[in-house]
């Protein structure tokens, strides 16, 4: 378990699921309750755990407290699903002065994702 993890509180539990599996791979590895109807879930993405709450209430949108920074393998790959999984493209990609290429995405809820790989100069900065 990680020791800080990011939890979502959503209204919209499976399109949330659908798309950090689809687009990240990530892995379901708790449940509560373990039958019936899904309070929260608990995703590990590579090392780093994700909690999903459903919440009807939980509301949607604009001040966003919460940003998900996300390594892939991939961002250009990774971008080009985003919109068909639900999220959408805010920006990028773009190679940073600290040698990561990034692109900005929002998932289905509104949420900001940074998608993130190392630049092939990174390890010289």
């Amino acid at each position: 378990m990680s020791t800080i993890q990011p939890v979502i509180v959503t209204a919209q539990l499976d399109v949330l699921l659908g798309f950090y599996t689809e687009l990240f791979g990530a892995e379901e590895i708790f449940r509560v309750p373990a039958e019936g109807p899904v309070f929260y879930l608990g995703l590990r993405i590579g090392d780093t755990d994700l909690g999903l709450v459903a919440r009807e209430d939980a509301g949607s949108g604009a001040a966003s407290r919460i940003l998900l920074s996300i390594g892939v393998d991939d961002v250009e790959e990774t971008l080009g699903r985003v919109a068909a999984l639900g999220g959408s493209v805010r920006s990028g990609p773009n190679d940073m002065p600290w040698g990561q290429r990034v692109a900005h995405v929002a998932d289905p809820d509104g949420n900001p994702v940074n998608l993130t790989q190392p630049t092939p100069d990174a390890d010289d900065c």
